[in-house]
């Protein structure tokens, strides 16, 4: 048959006592290991486990808060903005208001200033056209006194000669007003 032989080298015990003593010593090691040293590595596991599973879940719960908080947050934006765009179109239409306003006081006060000062200066043209008559009556009197080479006696008939013969040259030489 055929053997097969082994060197353990300096492993091979030389007495069958060295091999019993190893074994029961291995089996004392293992169950110190297994009640001291094995429930405290597995209850320290547990602690981390827990503590890591903890930290997760409040970092979840901090991640879903945040993310409620961003929502609320861009509602809020969104609210804030369609509130702004409200503000300037009214702020666009009181605008559009106050110069139309303006433009239509602007205008009533123009007119009045024109009618106004259209009415003065008529009144003036009046006072003026009134007085140069009077004046024009008078040196045509005096001309006309001096060119008979005498004084025209009859000063109420020579103002209203002279009158119409004003009156005449201003229907002939002025367009009349509309």
């Amino acid at each position: 048959m055929f053997t097969l032989e082994v060197d353990f080298g300096p492993l091979l015990p030389e007495h069958l006592s060295e091999l019993i003593a190893g074994v029961v010593l291995f089996l004392l090691i293992w169950l110190v290991v297994a009640k001291k040293v094995v429930p405290v590595f597995e209850k320290t596991y547990a602690e981390r486990t827990a503590e890591i599973s903890g930290g997760i879940e409040k970092a979840e719960a901090a991640q879903a808060e945040a993310a409620a908080a961003l929502a609320e947050y861009q509602a809020q934006l969104a609210t804030a903005r369609e509130e702004a765009g409200r503000i300037r179109e009214e702020a666009k239409a009181q605008a559009v208001t106050i110069a139309a306003e303006i433009r239509a006081q602007a205008q009533a006060d123009s007119a009045r200033l024109v009618a106004s000062a259209k009415a003065q200066i008529e009144a003036e043209r009046a006072q003026v056209i009134s007085q140069l008559r009077g004046e024009v009556g008078g040196l045509a009197t005096q001309l006309a006194g001096r060119i008979v080479g005498e004084s025209l006696e009859d000063d109420e008939r020579a103002r209203r000669s002279v009158e119409r013969f004003i009156a005449e040259l201003e229907s002939e030489s002025v367009p009349e007003k509309a």
